[in-house]
């Protein structure tokens, strides 16, 4: 904490790690949805009950980790906006 406090503005890199935040999350968004979609098709066209298991548990797994991306970029803005901007 000794090196933020003595950085005399950290606002910089304060936006940069906004701006990657939001870029992730625009990925996140994107691909999440894209695969969602394959695997929602992919397990309404299985023929198999196995396959139509497989495809449920890859959307669970898309679900969770967007979700997990959500949350850390509410944490890792809690965390950037608990550092003295002064």
């Amino acid at each position: 904490m000794h090196f933020l406090a003595a950085s005399p503005d950290i606002q910089p890199i304060t936006d940069l790690i906004n701006t990657w935040i939001h870029i992730g999350q625009a990925l996140v968004g994107s691909v999440g949805a894209l695969a969602f979609i394959f695997a929602f098709i992919w397990k309404i066209t299985a023929v198999e009950t196995k396959s139509a298991l497989a495809a449920k548990q890859w959307i669970q797994r898309i679900v969770v980790g967007t979700i997990g991306v959500e949350v850390a970029s509410s944490l890792v803005s809690i965390l950037t906006s608990s550092v003295p901007s002064h």
